[in-house]
């Protein structure tokens, strides 16, 4: 059988397992997913055996993340849709790949189901991941459904592969780097966590473009996020308040929480915006020319020691606030 005929038969499969109470039988919705799943040349094995086998050019540069997202912690329906859920569980691991500078190439997804939920949901949760899938030209090779009693749980495991220049890890960044980001942070849960675009064709520009010795992807918050690299590095760093490009949502949820705009960038997290360091030459040439369509903005310097600080728009330097995002457990 080819692998056009059976790549989605794990995961229909694993779906007779999964009841829904809707009036209309299971293998409905089976047959919803199989013709709404497009064929993907990157899977050699598809659905149908216990593992897919998928083709990398080079499975040494194998890069591997996974995402789990739970209803009442990363998201809530309403307002969230089904759709939107299913495209950001796809997203977040999209931009973990970005933040290495690496190419995205296939994904596996694991869904618990609320028992009793309409069939619809399930669909709709597929069709967002699928949304972002083509968009990206990602390879869906697979998972497992179930049902609980519990609220919706999505997991996506996403595969991808490094550039001829290698990954972009926490740990290279060096006293005297410039520190940017892109885009706009704070405000995210007026909408952007649901809505985002990964920056994996941003990333993989500026790793042709510059020498990226340290990137992450701002998920946690800047403030939290910049620990990170502190703490791979083995560096200090100086954050210029003036220069933190705060976005529109940030300074609207301001005018009702009696926080600023500044303290919304800092730590409100789920930008997934990049964060990283390059040489001060670098920087200057980023720019100069930078070859992004986005905002770019040079936030801060990369100093000797570990200590986080804050050059304030009056010009003193203080300790950095810690914030950012937590779980605990």
């Amino acid at each position: 059988m080819s692998a056009a005929k059976t790549r989605n038969r794990k995961f229909l499969t694993a779906l007779r397992s999964t009841r829904v109470n809707t009036g209309r039988h299971e293998f409905e919705l089976i047959a919803w997913i199989r013709e709404h799943t497009r064929a993907h040349d990157r899977i050699n094995l598809g659905i149908g055996d216990d593992t897919a086998s998928l083709a990398f050019p080079n499975p040494a540069n194998c890069l591997v993340t996974v995402d789990m997202l739970m209803e009442g912690v990363h998201f809530t329906m309403p307002p969230a849709t089904p759709r939107q859920v299913g495209r950001k569980a796809l997203a977040v691991n999209l931009s973990d790949i970005a933040a290495m500078a690496g190419r995205p190439l296939a994904a596996v997804i694991s869904l618990a189901l609320p028992r009793g939920v309409p069939a619809e949901l399930a669909e709709e949760l597929y069709s967002g991941i699928a949304d972002l899938s083509d968009q990206f030209n990602i390879a869906i090779a697979g998972g497992d459904t179930n049902s609980w009693q519990g609220p919706l749980v999505i997991s996506i495991t996403a595969l991808g592969e490094t550039t001829h220049r290698g990954a972009v890890t926490r740990s290279g960044a060096r006293p005297g780097d410039a520190i940017f980001v892109t885009g706009e942070l704070g405000g995210s849960l007026a909408g952007k966590h649901l809505e985002f675009t990964p920056r994996i064709h941003e990333a993989l520009m500026l790793h042709e473009f510059v020498d990226l010795h340290a990137m992450i992807d701002v998920s946690d918050g800047l403030a939290a996020d910049l620990g990170h690299i502190v703490e791979e590095s083995g560096v200090g760093l100086i954050l210029d308040e003036s220069a933190i490009p705060i976005s529109p949502a940030a300074r609207t949820a301001a005018e009702g929480d009696g926080c600023s705009p500044w303290e919304h960038a800092l730590s409100d997290g789920e930008d997934f915006e990049l964060l990283f360091t390059v040489s001060d030459d670098d920087g200057a040439q980023l720019l100069a020319n930078s070859p992004l369509e986005i905002p770019l903005s040079r936030i801060g310097t990369v100093v000797d020691g570990g200590k986080m600080q804050l050059r304030t728009a009056a010009g003193n330097v203080i300790p950095l606030p810690v914030s950012g995002w937590k779980h605990l457990l």
